[in-house]
């Protein structure tokens, strides 16, 4: 019974999952497309270091590859449609079927609630790699337009994009549960998804944000120029650390919330 949760979720978030990676899938075609039109263009570096092009993730030359992919997908467009996605996901799959009146019903069954909420993190996980799964292939089949990054590094900071939406997905979840209310988790989730963002993309060019962008899930995922230098285990340790403190807080505020 505990698979069909999983399963009816996927079932009834699929036209959304879908179109997420349609979309996202069409634009990172179009932008490794693009590169071979835009590498000897050194106009594009005289962007780089200013304020405008750090809000916009941009920390490095947009004429090398990695540093055109982080600047059109990986540090800006990418975690942000993987973060409606799970934040939306977070703020409804427990708060939004409790404010429905559905959620009771499947609490009433013979299953523990953390059990619930386990697969509801499950599913969570599956819509978000089913996403970033469809934009890495993109990106490594991109080297036919003289994108040369390694397959490695590409898949890697695909994960720890995945990781980031998890993270703030699950803070959704997790505020949901305490508070049994969709607007204050997806306000929470969104919120906090957003100053951490601020945080990261402009701690290169404003000094005193710099010494914060260690607090900033986005620095672990994608801030630290990942793409070109690889990602660490440090890296993949914070952004897993910050998940699994999540989950635990959903997993014990679920189990204190009183269900309409």
């Amino acid at each position: 019974m505990s698979a069909d949760i999983t399963r009816l979720d996927l079932i009834l978030r699929r036209r959304s999952t879908i179109g997420y990676a349609t979309g996202m899938t069409l634009y990172t075609f179009v932008i490794v497309a693009l590169y071979p039109s835009f590498k000897t263009d050194a106009s594009l570096d005289s962007f780089t270091g200013s304020t405008a092009a750090a809000l916009f993730g941009v920390t490095s030359s947009l004429t090398s590859p990695a540093g055109w992919l982080n600047g059109n997908i990986y540090a800006n467009f990418f975690p942000l449609i993987l973060l409606l996605l799970t934040i939306g996901y977070g703020a409804g799959a427990l708060a939004g079927q409790d404010e429905d009146g559905t959620l009771c019903l499947l609490a009433v069954l013979p299953r523990r609630r953390r059990d619930l909420v386990a697969q509801k993190v499950l599913a969570m996980a599956l819509q978000a790699l089913f996403v970033a799964a469809a934009v890495a292939v993109v990106v490594i089949a991109g080297r036919s337009f003289e994108l040369s990054l390694d397959a490695v590094r590409v898949v890697a900071v695909s994960v720890t994009s995945l990781l980031l939406a998890l993270d703030f997905g699950l803070l959704a979840l997790a505020v949901g549960a305490a508070t049994g209310s969709r607007a204050v988790a997806l306000a929470v989730g969104t919120t906090a998804a957003a100053v951490c963002y601020l945080i990261s993309s402009l701690a290169p060019v404003v000094h005193w944000i710099r010494p914060a962008r260690y607090a900033s899930p986005f620095y672990w995922a994608v801030g630290a120029d990942q793409l070109s230098r690889g990602v660490t285990a440090v890296d993949y340790l914070v952004l897993v650390a910050i998940a699994a403190v999540a989950a635990g807080g959903a997993v014990r505020l679920f189990g204190r919330l009183d269900l309409h």
